[in-house]
């Protein structure tokens, strides 16, 4: 027969099945008034239940966590948290890509419960991203995702804390980037005749420009009087689309002096541009776009890499990416003399911390020169 006793921490009864129940009222967040019962093997185990259940309630937590999958939640946050989010277009596809491919698609971490999923379940989802030679930045990436989708679900009240933010964020290996010498970019720039993203190239290689910001370059962003131009957006794909979008950071928005040679340059491929308007007539797209599509439209950044890559193969020079251009005016700023902090001005970095990164180790020569002109300063 089922008894109940009742003291000022809640209601006890064991059930006809031995179970002790343990229940009580509380206020929700929204002032609703709700029930709460846990069940334990005896009274004490109960009891324990449920004082655990009101302190989470009192630090305005759930009193236990959600019994949904994280494959089903993570959906959830995918198609409603995310796109509601202020993350940029391109973030949020980002992460709704990390989320369905490395998340939803782990089989052993969807089919776990909200209420089940513990930090050690996260580092084993670290292990096995790592086990499939995924990059650094990529796992971190995947980390950051299901924090952030973690993160909604502690504030909807399905999770008391996110286990993830207890889990060391995975550490990105630093990684000395790929760059050209000097006379290798000289040779790659004379092989680009008679490709048509030919200056965008010149452009990329004479001012450390991204692809994508050499892409979304308007000529409203050009003084060709004053010999500069400013980085003020970038192109990238969305959905399937070319957009012209703002950066990310206000760094990466800034001011690049140009050379007599580039300004010669971009006032020929103006009066070209304005030739080929001409000839397209209404099937012309006018975004501004300083290197556009035969129609005006937004050039796509990938075919900026092509040209590169084709510009390289000509010249027989191997193992060139979609940075090496921008990271070969790094080298060549800082072996020249320029100060770190002018040469992250110039490439948009967000402190001289990630230009030293990147570039902190110096070429053979340039290590030499440094070692020979300090001995001679010392008669050495």
């Amino acid at each position: 027969m089922a008894t109940r006793r009742a003291d000022g921490e809640g209601s006890y009864r064991q059930r006809p099945n031995g179970l002790w129940e343990a229940s009580t009222r509380y206020t929700a967040p929204d002032g609703e008034r709700k029930r709460l019962s846990v069940y334990g093997k005896n009274r004490a185990e109960a009891r324990g239940k449920l004082n655990e259940a009101r302190k989470r309630i009192a630090e305005g937590a759930p009193p236990r966590d959600d019994k949904q999958t994280i494959g089903s939640w993570l959906e959830t946050w995918r198609t409603t948290a995310l796109p509601a989010s202020s993350r940029k277009a391109t973030t949020q596809e980002l992460y709704a890509g990390l989320c369905r491919k490395h998340l939803e698609g782990d089989a052993a971490l969807a089919a776990l419960r909200l209420d089940q999923i513990r930090p050690t379940h996260v580092e084993a989802l670290v292990l096995r991203l790592r086990g499939k030679s995924l990059s650094d930045s990529t796992v971190r990436q995947v980390y950051t995702v299901l924090r952030a989708a973690l993160d909604v679900a502690v504030r909807d009240g399905l999770l008391a804390a996110n286990p993830t933010a207890k889990v060391k964020r995975p550490a990105v290996a630093p990684k000395e980037a790929r760059y050209l010498s000097t006379d290798d970019v000289r040779l790659l720039l004379s092989h680009l005749d008679g490709l048509r993203y030919r200056r965008a190239v010149l452009v990329m290689a004479a001012t450390g420009m991204r692809r994508g910001e050499v892409a979304g370059l308007r000529w409203s962003d050009v003084d060709l009087s004053k010999c500069e131009l400013t980085v003020a957006g970038i192109v990238v794909r969305v959905a399937g689309a070319l957009t012209w979008t703002a950066p990310k950071t206000d760094r990466s928005r800034r001011r690049i002096p140009l050379t007599a040679g580039v300004v010669a340059e971009l006032k020929a491929h103006r009066k070209a541009q304005v030739a080929e308007r001409l000839h397209a007539g209404d099937q012309w797209t006018e975004t501004g776009a300083v290197f556009a599509t035969e129609q005006g439209g937004w050039v796509d950044p990938r075919n900026l890499l092509r040209t590169v890559e084709l510009a390289a193969k000509k010249a027989k020079i191997e193992n060139v990416g979609a940075h090496t251009l921008r990271h070969s005016a790094a080298v060549g700023w800082l072996e020249s003399g320029v100060h770190i902090k002018a040469a992250a001005d110039l490439l948009g970095h967000a402190s001289i911390s990630i230009t030293g990164d990147l570039y902190g180790h110096t070429s053979d020569d340039a290590a030499r020169a440094a070692v020979r002109g300090l001995g001679d300063a010392l008669g050495l």
